[in-house]
């Protein structure tokens, strides 16, 4: 076997070792620090100097139609702010600076019009106001943002059809521009009335986003907005349908709308019910008795079990 020199191996090491040491340090001294990337974005996004700013009186001259719905709209009320700067009032507060725009003659390259504008790069000028309250404060997360539907998508302050929330189509119709596979459910027999107006998509859906599945506004086991409406089936109860506190109710119901009464899973209720009470051994419900002869008189089980949902009296769920 090959014998090396020790000294000469250690001193190249070493050589090497210091020379990498010393690089980056000699490289930051000659190279000028620059300013954070987000905050120089920050500074053209939103410019604080009032000198850029013309006032929405002056954009009033030439956009009249826009002006009329703005001043009809709840935007107005920006300009009555005079604690934050002319960037956070009026017209300016979404389309930017005007001056250039004015001096420009109309110049629609130097104003920020929504329509050129990406979807994200629009909520992103919207959420700068509206992000702070409960409803809006998870659009970021939301499953609209992330499929890339954005809040001009769906409101508008100029041409807005419903005054409220200026929206541009009246619920359920607007959210059926996409969810087309829900407007189907909601023809069926027996379904929430909402084509009928007594209630909307956003009643059970927080539209803007949140930490629950298919952005619902209660648990995960969905009982509770279930239950905005549903106050007889809320309980508290002595003894309690297990499916309801951990499944909720979509254990047993489709919510939107199903060809079954009571938007039911399934057409024969003892189906439904011998899902959990069956008679396999893994199963957590208990098995029904013996003796119920399910083509006879025992093929109903809500004839008498009819507190299914929750019963004070009884375990079993009979009525007394």
């Amino acid at each position: 076997m090959l014998q090396m020199p020790l000294r000469p191996v250690l001193a190249t090491i070493a050589a090497l070792a210091l020379a990498f040491a010393v690089a980056p340090n000699a490289d930051s001294r000659t190279k000028t620090p620059k300013q954070n990337p987000s905050q120089e974005a920050q500074a053209s996004y939103r410019p604080t100097d009032a000198s850029l700013y013309v006032g929405t009186d002056t954009c009033t001259t030439c956009h009249d139609a826009e002006a009329k719905s703005f001043n009809h709209g709840p935007h107005w009320r920006t300009d009555l702010d005079k604690k934050r700067g002319p960037e956070w009032r009026g017209c300016e507060a979404c389309h930017g600076p005007g001056k250039e725009h004015v001096e420009g003659g109309g110049d629609v390259s130097k104003i920020i019009s929504f329509t050129k504008l990406s979807s994200a790069d629009a909520s992103r000028r919207c959420l700068d106001c509206h992000q702070f309250g409960e409803e809006h404060s998870n659009f970021s997360r939301s499953e609209h943002q992330k499929n890339n539907v954005g809040c001009i998508d769906c409101h508008s302050v100029h041409a807005a059809k419903v005054e409220r929330a200026l929206l541009k189509q009246t619920q359920p119709q607007l959210c059926y521009t996409c969810h087309l596979e829900t407007k189907a459910d909601f023809v069926k027999p027996s379904h929430h009335r909402v084509n009928e107006g007594l209630m909307g998509c956003t009643s059970c859906h927080n539209q803007h986003g949140g930490f629950l599945t298919r952005q619902l506004r209660s648990t995960a086991a969905q009982a509770q907005v279930c239950f905005t409406c549903h106050t007889d089936k809320a309980g508290p109860f002595v003894f309690e349908h297990a499916p309801v506190k951990t499944e909720g109710c979509v254990a047993c119901h489709v919510p939107h709308g199903s060809a079954n009464p009571h938007q039911l899973r399934r057409s024969n209720v003892n189906l439904l019910c011998l899902e959990c009470h069956t008679f396999t051994v893994d199963s957590a419900a208990p098995a029904i008795p013996t003796f119920h002869n399910q083509t006879q008189k025992y093929q109903a089980c809500t004839m008498c079990h009819v507190a299914i949902h929750g019963s004070n009296t009884d375990h079993v769920f009979f009525k007394r």
